[in-house]
């Protein structure tokens, strides 16, 4: 169990450092005037997910440890953008046949997630008048 958590510290420190360098060298070459760097670091995180979680799957090529799977998936793709795994679980639903659920986890996760940095965003500015 101690080997799966520093697995996924590792990971997450790899993919972290990863998201930074990637959306600066983005932000450096075209600017910053739309977040490409940061939609460049979703789409590629969601990328490798679905990738990596189909090829060492059940019905996969690549067989790994589950402590690997966790390394990579958790890890590297959880550190370099939590989009990846959002993706990956709308798309799990979507071949379930979870229609709804679906919709659900992608109509719920846009909403909250800006009701929540909004609030955020509130409860800051009434802290930093204190």
């Amino acid at each position: 169990m101690l080997i799966t958590y520093l697995s996924v510290a590792l990971g997450g420190a790899i993919g972290s450092v990863g998201r930074f360098w990637l959306s600066g060298l983005i932000a450096e070459g075209v600017g910053q005037t739309f977040p490409w760097g940061t939609l460049l670091v979703n789409v590629t995180g969601s990328f490798a997910i679905g990738l990596f979680a189909t090829l060492s799957g059940a019905d996969g090529r690549l067989l790994v440890s589950p402590d690997v799977r966790a390394f990579v998936m958790l890890g590297i793709c959880g550190g370099y953008t939590t989009f990846s795994s959002f993706s990956l679980q709308t798309l799990v639903l979507l071949q379930d046949g979870q229609w709804l659920k679906a919709g659900l986890n992608s109509a719920f996760s846009l909403v909250f997630c800006l009701i929540a940095v909004w609030l955020g965003h509130i409860l800051a500015v009434h802290l930093n008048t204190q």
